[in-house]
């Protein structure tokens, strides 16, 4: 009776799940694994959030699957290949399937374990169940990677979306399963519990991902063009940190949505899904740049840029502190960091601004802050954090030009006017009038004195003026900018 192994990583699913699927085609017996193996993927470990999500994840996974007569065997340990081969050597299995993941060092180990285990006589298949398209199956006109999103997505976008595969209704296992380790044991969870607002916000695991997207379906999807921008509107999907881990797949979300587009083509709903099938169309950008470009992790994409003239660690510590703990002055980017701290996510609009304000009127490196999302974000992707960041810095692939500095006042009016948002972020703020909650230090001194409000007491002054930091900004910026595109 034939024996193969599931090697789960960040696809904890049954429906839609390659790996799963093939194994069960091809083999009378399945044993999923989870393998906890982190110093073996390279310098990128996962962060805080992320190791919080991954708990959750795993213990709703591992309920599921033994639900379907299969319990999750759970091992530890310094070296990916050494667990397989355990494993393989208590079971008698010949096979072993995965999905595939895309970061660099992850591809590198992958590819590795492979190659050792097919020489040593065991079936070793990587499926895809991540992505629409993969890295290495398009390319420019010229046989190069793409750099820039809008061509990029012209192309993926006319490919074919495959039907999702379905949830097995059982999982047949051996009847004796190799000895496993509690979810608890991976100590996963902070010894510090900062992270009670997490559980208000989120449920991790494919049931949750499917409630969210339902969610998003019934209400945000038909108004996602328009106010998908609007912090303080429920109009995202908020499925990144579920996409992430794998609990759903953006072949599943683009069936669904587009199903619902073809049930309710009368109530416009066509322009609002394909928006949103553009913006997973961004993560595939993400993943297809870090592919090609693997060292866009740590250095920026056009060399020009290792140049820029950044300030200096110890000049700049006491302002990034500020900008971390969402005590900069400026309402709009600590309420972006206020809500990333107490519920491990933040508004993409207020990503962007937040991250202008640290590489641009701060001139901090883009490094510190994707390292900082690295370790509070619970969608922490390594693509998408490093695409998003030198987008940010005007230093990446298709990125924004690097005299486009986001007017941090000027953004909170525009897509928080009511002051919705910021009064629910940062409360210190929240008595003074609509006009003047974006720039509270601009006001006149009445209108603190009605809202009984001291700036600089009550609430920081700016670390920095927003009109002399754009100017240093530029100047920094025009020392480098020639040949900068190129």
């Amino acid at each position: 009776m034939s024996t193969a192994l599931v090697w789960f990583r960040r696809d904890f699913r049954v429906a839609d799940n390659p790996a799963l699927h093939h194994a069960l085609a091809q083999h009378a017996q399945v044993i999923p694994v989870y393998l906890h193996t982190p110093d073996d993927e390279g310098s990128w470990l996962p962060g805080a959030a992320s190791r919080w999500w991954l708990h959750h994840t795993l213990t709703a996974h591992a309920a599921r699957l033994a639900a379907l007569g299969a319990p999750l065997v759970i091992r530890s340990g310094a070296d990916t290949l050494t667990e397989l081969q355990k494993l393989i050597a208590e079971t008698g299995a010949t096979a072993v399937h995965w999905n595939r993941l895309y970061e660099p060092a992850i591809v590198a180990r992958d590819k590795q374990i492979k190659a050792a285990l097919r020489d040593a006589g065991i079936t070793a298949e990587s499926h895809n169940s991540a992505l629409l398209v993969e890295p290495w199956e398009i390319r420019t006109g010229g046989g190069d990677p793409y750099r820039v999103f809008t061509p990029f997505w012209r192309n993926a976008v006319a490919r074919p979306v495959r039907d999702p595969l379905p949830a097995p209704a059982r999982i047949p296992a051996p009847a004796k399963l190799p000895v496993s380790l509690p979810v608890d044991a991976l100590k996963l969870l902070p010894a510090i519990r900062w992270d009670g607002g997490f559980y208000k916000h989120w449920t991790p695991g494919e049931t949750g991902a499917w409630a969210q997207t339902e969610a998003f379906c019934a209400d945000g999807a038909a108004r996602y063009h328009d106010q998908r921008d609007l912090p303080a509107a429920a109009s995202t999907s908020s499925l990144s940190p579920h996409l992430h881990f794998g609990e759903i797949g953006p072949v599943q979300l683009v069936q669904r949505t587009r199903r619902l587009m073809a049930e309710n083509h009368a109530q416009g709903l066509v322009g609002n899904v394909e928006h949103f099938v553009r913006e997973l169309g961004w993560r595939e950008f993400s993943h297809h740049l870090l592919f090609h470009y693997p060292a866009t992790t740590d250095q920026p994409m056009y060399d020009k840029f290792a140049a820029f003239p950044w300030r200096d660690p110890a000049d700049y510590a006491d302002d990034l502190r500020a900008w971390q703990r969402g005590q900069t002055g400026v309402p709009i980017v600590d309420a972006g960091m206020r809500q990333l701290w107490h519920t491990g996510w933040m508004h993409n609009r207020v990503r962007m601004i937040v991250a202008s304000f640290l590489t641009k009127n701060l001139l901090i490196p883009w490094q510190e802050g994707a390292r900082w999302f690295w370790d509070t974000l619970l969608d922490a992707s390594l693509p998408q954090n490093s695409l998003g960041w030198q987008w940010a810095a005007g230093c990446g692939a298709d990125a924004a030009p690097y005299f486009r500095i986001f007017n941090p006042v000027l953004q909170s009016a525009k897509f928080d006017a009511e002051g919705v948002y910021l009064r629910r972020w940062v409360p210190e703020i929240a008595k003074l009038p609509d006009a003047s909650l974006h720039a509270p230090w601009e006001a006149k001194p009445a209108i603190w004195l009605a809202a009984k409000f001291s700036p600089g007491q009550d609430y920081p002054k700016p670390v920095v003026s927003l009109s002399e930091s754009r100017d240093r900004a530029l100047a920094a910026y025009a020392r480098i900018k020639g040949g900068a595109e190129g």
